[in-house]
């Protein structure tokens, strides 16, 4: 898998530890559709940056290998321009690993334009996506799912079913 960036152990992006995963692409759709530079993202610095292939057993290894971490969670730049890289990564976890620990996605699309993806991502248990655009100079609010503040209104999280 293409990433950016690995955190073994994150504190805020869940209620409970996560190793972070920072996916390698995005196109900038928070940026482009609000009428400003891309270089307000706060990942833009992560844009520049070369992606390291990274093997998925690998990866899965270094997360099971750590006692304190309890999920997983993809987020970064946009997880879903690189679904199926991610859909093998949760397939291997879950079938090869038998590992249901909660991986979570943050996305900045929104539920009704990646609804395929979705549904394939529902024949797993476990998975958290967390939905919309980051829109500058909105209050935060609490998310109950993720236990954690979000930056924008329209941010929200859901366990699939």
């Amino acid at each position: 898998m293409k990433i950016k960036n690995i955190v073994e152990e994150d504190f805020t992006n869940y209620k409970q530890p996560v190793m972070y995963i920072g996916t390698a692409y995005c196109n900038g759709k928070c940026c482009t559709e609000a009428n400003l530079p891309i270089s307000v993202c706060q990942n833009d610095g992560w844009r520049r940056s070369v992606p390291i292939d990274m093997a998925d057993e690998k990866i899965i290894e270094r997360y099971l290998s750590n006692d304190i971490t309890k999920a997983i969670c993809f987020s970064g730049l946009e997880p879903f321009e690189q679904f199926n890289e991610m859909l093998t990564f949760i397939k291997k976890l879950r079938t090869e690993y038998h590992c249901n620990d909660m991986v979570i996605i943050y996305t900045g699309y929104y539920k009704d334009e990646i609804l395929q993806q979705i549904n394939m991502l529902k024949e797993f248990c476990n998975i958290v996506i967390k939905y919309g655009r980051f829109i500058p100079n909105q209050k935060k609010h609490f998310d109950n799912v993720l236990g954690i503040y979000l930056a924008s209104d329209n941010q929200y999280a859901e366990v699939l079913e």
